[in-house]
């Protein structure tokens, strides 16, 4: 499986893509922002051909990405098209699907299937359910014994329709929408009340409802000190923020007020 060197599935899944595919191993492909590119994907898949060298099947993208950037449509169908010459299935990873959605404010249609991708997990644990992610085979081949690998996985709940349910009123009436808006526009505020703050820097553009700022780590020992939590995996003096449905304007208000506070601005 070829993946970004900051993919999830590379770095945040101790290890299970590896233990419920039997062993298949991810390669890691440079990325702009955080995305994968054409040249980048056939750069690994076509490294070695001989039988010493793994035999890639599929490419896996996140959409929005783990550093919060978009993939276009454009960009999508250029993948799907090097994919396809490659002979490589294309995944997408969703968590963030519907943030990227209304980012563009493209339909799911158009960053799926109308852009050459073969199968989506659709992220609803992120946008205000309780549990729950949605699979989508556009490519019906591949879904194939699905149904006996979740199985076997664990992952057929006794009361499935509780599970199911939910996604009904997510769907049916906007809110997936709703939901992916109000947490992009806290984002976007989050980065505009802080943008102009001397020694804090975007690390990269706010295209979803994640922020990355880079700060000394005085400043964010600071932060901690004040009661805020965030992670720092993206490197030292990198630090991840992320908004969610039921983030209150208010609180990212009070961060951005801190964030100045602790630079001094």
């Amino acid at each position: 499986m070829i993946c970004s060197e900051t993919a999830h599935v590379e770095t945040d899944e101790c290890g299970a893509p590896e233990f419920f595919s039997n062993g298949s191993k991810l390669l890691t492909a440079r990325s702009e922002a955080g995305k994968l590119t054409p040249d980048s994907i056939r750069e690994v898949a076509l490294k070695r051909q001989d039988i010493h060298y793994p035999k890639p099947r599929v490419v896996t993208i996140t959409q929005a990405t783990e550093v919060g950037s978009v993939y276009r449509p454009e960009e999508l169908k250029a993948i799907s098209a090097t994919c396809k010459e490659l002979g490589l299935n294309l995944h997408m990873d969703g968590a963030r699907f519907s943030n990227a959605c209304a980012f563009l404010g493209c339909t799911p249609a158009e960053l799926t299937w109308k852009a050459g991708v073969d199968v989506l997990c659709f992220g609803g644990t992120k946008n205000g359910m309780a549990v729950g992610e949605a699979i989508l085979f556009f490519n019906r081949e591949l879904a194939e014994d699905f149904d006996y690998r979740c199985k076997q996985a664990g992952q057929l709940a006794s009361k499935m329709r509780f599970l199911s349910a939910p996604w009904v009123g997510l769907l049916e009436d906007g809110a997936w929408q709703r939901h992916a808006i109000h947490a992009n526009r806290c984002a976007q505020l989050l980065s505009e009340l802080v943008g102009d703050v001397p020694g804090v820097e975007l690390m990269f553009p706010v295209e979803a409802n994640g922020v990355f700022l880079q700060m000394s780590e005085p400043a964010l020992e600071a932060l901690r000190n004040k009661g805020w939590r965030f992670y720092t995996f993206i490197g030292s003096g990198g630090a991840r923020f992320m908004c969610s449905w039921d983030t209150e304007e208010a609180r990212v208000r009070e961060l951005a007020a801190d964030i100045r506070a602790v630079m001094g601005a």
